[in-house]
């Protein structure tokens, strides 16, 4: 199965005061840190490796989590160093620890789907990246793709359009050749490159069926946190 990058690097404004002291991915949900959860999702969808790409307050991270073996997984870290990378840049940076081709995800979702079948998928597209796509019509987030079969049409956080009924699920599949011309060192965005690989009809899609979970909300948080327990509670009575 493919490495998984987590980016972990963000300063988390939206959560604070909680993250002032502690990243994101630290945050407890019932009695541990929200990047336990993921790890431990991963490992039930057959991930065996995963790099964190962290910058604030990174060095948090690496001494709760070490090398992942209480999890079940290799843990590796990159760090962005003084200067915060951005999305695209933190994975550019990481470039030498992920190999030839790699899954992305945020350092707050909780994604349930498919990950083999993602890859499976992205192998047979012939393209350098694949964008995951949920049908969203604004429900748990603003929706900014617009998805028609099969294929992403529209992409954007910012120019939104009436038929943007999908959104960018948060799990996206990349060669290491899409990172070309993202300037090394530099404060580089994910959906600037996911935009640019569209324009050149570079860029794959999956739809995914299952919803996402996300923490960068206080009111994600919180939904997280409930479906979890709801979750756990099942696997016990299975």
């Amino acid at each position: 199965m493919l490495t998984v990058a987590i980016l972990a690097g963000g300063q988390a404004t939206r959560l604070r005061p909680m993250t002032e002291a502690i990243p994101k991915s630290l945050l407890e949900l019932n009695g541990e840190p929200f990047v336990v959860h993921q790890l431990r999702l991963l490992r039930s969808k057959g991930i065996t490796r995963v790099v964190l790409c962290v910058g604030h307050l990174g060095t948090l991270i690496e001494r709760s989590i070490g090398n992942g073996q209480a999890f079940g997984v290799q843990v590796d870290y990159s760090f962005d160093g003084p200067l915060l990378l951005g999305t695209a840049g933190a994975i550019k940076n990481a470039l030498p620890q992920l190999g030839d081709a790699f899954f992305v995800m945020y350092g707050d979702s909780y994604l349930l789907c498919d990950y083999a079948d993602v890859a499976r998928s992205f192998g047979a597209s012939d393209k350098p990246a694949m964008m995951t796509v949920f049908r969203n019509e604004g429900k748990w987030d603003t929706s900014n793709v617009e998805f028609a079969n099969g294929k992403i049409l529209v992409y954007g956080k910012t120019n939104r359009t009436p038929r943007m009924r999908y959104i960018d699920y948060g799990l996206g599949v990349f060669r290491a050749e899409a990172f070309d011309n993202v300037p090394a060192g530099k404060t580089y965005d994910l959906a600037e490159l996911y935009a640019v690989l569209l324009r050149q009809k570079q860029l794959a899609a999956y739809e995914v069926k299952e919803r996402f979970y996300e923490i960068g909300s206080p009111a994600g948080l919180r939904e997280t946190a409930e479906f979890l327990i709801m979750q756990e509670a099942n696997q016990q009575r299975s």
